[in-house]
């Protein structure tokens, strides 16, 4: 692709981030980040305290977009067949028909996903990592773009489910939106004191796009020192002391893939070792399982993947 293809993926980033940031204050690097996780195909988990903003950053995205949105509010009582859909049956035609869950759109968000019980929260395994289902020995594809962000409260224990290292490593991404700045919180208040802004949003890109974006993203050329400079840092999680689990090869696809749609944001056709270096965290840590006296230490996966950062010679 040329130059001016870069640029008009650029555009579209920028757009999309405009867009955004009209409802959602002081989180540009948040919006950054997951609009390089839907334009690389990979799934965002959002874990934040109450209040901060995080459904209100994933209605902002899919009113921005002119796709197919639902939203699911997960709790103990929300059934596999809540998500996937189920098979009714009709008496008129005496067979049974299929009605389709809320997993069948465009962008899904999974609100309070570690509310929901185990066996809830692995009906999203397959549609995560396969974009299909199997339903009742039938497997149905999902959307072409099928793009899913998830939400949970780290503070609250009480009636919640922790999520399986396997339904970690189906995120490409794991952000936190932290507080605002005094000032921005101003304006938040200013903004919201009639209405709410994000009722004034409208779609500023099409699902076509968003295909073509992604297809472009795809483009960007890595070098092959880079591609080392990856895989060293994901293998490096194996290896080291006090890690149980270390990170998969998906973790490892997941940081390219991120890495080429920061390089597309940027207007740039190829990765830098900065665009690695930036997102590797947000990439890997929660992927990561500590052994309790690591844990006990005061060691988190965010300080295991920065050190490992620090300790591989970086490509020139």
């Amino acid at each position: 692709m040329d130059e001016l293809n870069y640029q008009w993926g650029h555009g579209i980033f920028k757009r999309l981030a405009a867009n955004m940031e009209i409802v959602i204050k002081g989180q540009k690097e948040c919006i950054r980040y997951i609009l390089a996780g839907l334009a690389s195909s990979g799934h965002i988990l959002l874990e934040d305290n109450p209040g901060t903003g995080k459904t209100t950053l994933a209605k902002a995205l899919a009113k921005s977009i002119d796709v197919d949105f639902k939203r699911i509010q997960f709790t103990p009582d929300l059934l596999p067949s809540d998500i996937l859909g189920v098979s009714i049956f009709d008496p008129s035609q005496k067979l049974f028909k299929f009605h389709n869950g809320p997993v069948f759109t465009n962008i899904l968000l999974a609100d309070e996903i570690n509310r929901a019980s185990p066996r809830t929260q692995s009906a999203l395994l397959e549609s995560m990592a396969e974009g299909q289902v199997s339903i009742d020995g039938t497997i149905l594809n999902l959307e072409k773009m099928f793009f899913v962000i998830a939400t949970q409260n780290p503070v609250e224990s009480s009636g919640t489910y922790p999520l399986p290292e396997a339904q970690m490593d189906r995120f490409a991404m794991q952000l936190k939106l932290g507080y605002v700045a005094r000032e921005q919180e101003v304006a938040i208040l200013s903004e919201q004191q009639e209405k709410h802004p994000i009722h004034t949003l409208s779609p500023c890109v099409t699902l076509k796009e968003i295909l073509d974006l992604r297809f472009m993203v795809n483009q960007v050329f890595i070098a092959k020192e880079l591609k080392l400079y990856m895989v060293d840092i994901v293998n490096k999680t194996r290896e080291q002391i006090g890690i149980s689990l270390g990170a998969s090869p998906r973790a490892t696809i997941a940081l390219m893939k991120t890495a080429q749609a920061l390089a597309v944001f940027d207007n740039q056709s190829f990765i830098t070792s900065d665009h690695i270096q930036e997102i590797a965290v947000s990439v890997i840590a929660h992927r990561l399982v500590l052994d309790p006296q690591s844990s006990f230490s005061g060691v988190t996966p965010k300080s295991v993947v920065e050190d490992i950062l620090r300790s591989i010679p970086v490509p020139v």
